[in-house]
């Protein structure tokens, strides 16, 4: 407890922080503030369940295709240069996508992942760089940070929308706020001496990478979480209102869901980054997953329904804040950490990017949320087996190393 106090007493380790979190702020709300009003945007714009899904999907194509890229324009730009870059492209599409006409609507939302995917990329290796010993930590304070601002647009973008009548686009476009406060803090940055970048900081994708299995573990496991989380983001709403629950009370369903996520957001890496090996927390969000799942499934009550979407919510709090971790933990330094961020999050979001479409689609095709829950388990499935190989206590490149 002292070691921490003494920590957060470090006037540069508090701006490092306040650094960081403002980026957190900004990962996420552009996203989850889309599903609960996805009913609207569809309606308007006569789209299917299918292209629907494609508007929460075309962030994360974007991550796939910036995420090795992201660590190229950060040395090109530096550390800074890059982050400006990223929340002035993230704010662009922002507006575009709050403008009424569909070509933007799609235009945006893809810049709306650009923008993200360059943040995205950076903050693992800059928690590695920085921080090196608490990399636990470090991704504890950003993933709950990251996950807070995310619940909360889950929740309130309905009661604005619809209570408030600003309509969806409207709605959407008042998170650019969070992207001007995340300027005010970054563009000071542009004048520092530290603008220069820094090679421990910006790594390009390695390609001998590619040959270990811990590496391909540590991404798997990146992007079937995030297939269930986006795909979670996008439709659980609608399987809310499948039960029942009217559109406002289904939004703030998606809210609770991430909100419970918060413990495992916070707890999930101080817990992994003291552990041997991390395979111990791959199981038991995989068991309180399944029983959110099978939850959903069988239906019931309201009680019933709330206490199975707490439950995939601390398993998806825990799942993703434990992928991020596995990124740093799996590396053996700062450099190492870029490039297994590069490709964890390129090759994972990519996977991911195909949730809520695929989501989408079965339950067109079965006119029931029971096929698309039961892919669910099917994924789960294959995240507890990836998760088990990535909690070995190895790194990635000294296993390939120790191969050759």
């Amino acid at each position: 407890m002292n070691q921490h106090s003494h920590f957060f007493s470090n006037k540069k380790n508090l701006l490092l922080i306040l650094g960081i979190a403002v980026i957190a702020f900004n990962l996420r709300p552009a996203i989850t503030s889309v599903g609960p009003v996805i009913g609207s945007i569809r309606t308007d714009f006569g789209l299917s369940n299918g292209a629907a899904g494609l508007i929460t999907t075309l962030p994360l194509l974007s991550f796939a295709i910036l995420s090795p890229i992201a660590p190229r324009i950060g040395q090109k730009l530096g550390f800074e240069g890059a982050i400006v870059a990223g929340l002035c492209v993230l704010l662009l599409g922002i507006v575009l996508r709050a403008t009424g006409f569909l070509s933007f609507l799609f235009i945006g939302t893809a810049l709306v992942g650009v923008g993200i995917a360059i943040c995205n990329v950076l903050l693992p290796g800059l928690a590695k760089l920085h921080f090196p010993l608490k990399v636990g930590l470090i991704t504890s304070v950003y993933s709950t940070l990251m996950s807070v601002f995310a619940a909360l647009a889950s929740g309130i973008t309905v009661p604005l929308a619809e209570g408030a009548g600003l309509g969806w686009n409207t709605t959407l476009f008042l998170w650019g706020g969070l992207v001007l406060l995340g300027l005010a803090v970054w563009v000071p940055q542009l004048r520092g001496k530290n603008s220069e970048p820094r090679p421990e900081e910006v790594q390009p994708l390695s390609s001998s990478l590619w040959k270990s299995p811990i590496a391909w573990q540590v991404t798997l496991f990146m992007g079937l979480q995030s297939f269930l989380f986006y795909s979670s983001v996008a439709w659980l709403p609608e399987i809310m209102q499948s039960h029942g629950m009217n559109i406002a009370a289904a939004g703030w369903m998606l809210s609770l869901m991430q909100f419970a996520g918060l413990p495992g957001n916070f707890l999930a890496p101080i817990i992994a980054g003291k552990m041997k090996d991390q395979r111990a927390i791959v199981i038991v969000i995989s068991i309180f997953y399944t029983l959110g799942v099978c939850g959903l499934i069988i239906g019931g009550s309201t009680t019933f329904l709330v206490i199975s979407i707490i439950l995939m919510g601390l398993a998806s709090g825990s799942s993703i804040s434990l992928a991020l971790t596995l990124i740093g933990l799996r590396s053996a330094n700062a450099k190492q950490a870029s490039k297994l961020s590069g490709m964890s999050q390129s090759l994972g979001y990519l996977l991911a990017a195909s949730g809520p479409i695929v989501i989408g689609l079965v339950f067109d095709f079965f006119h029931t949320w029971t096929a698309p829950l039961l892919l669910f388990i099917v994924i789960l499935a294959a995240m507890v087996i990836t998760g088990l190989g990535a909690g070995r206590n190895q790194y990635a490149v000294r296993e390939l190393e120790a191969g050759n």
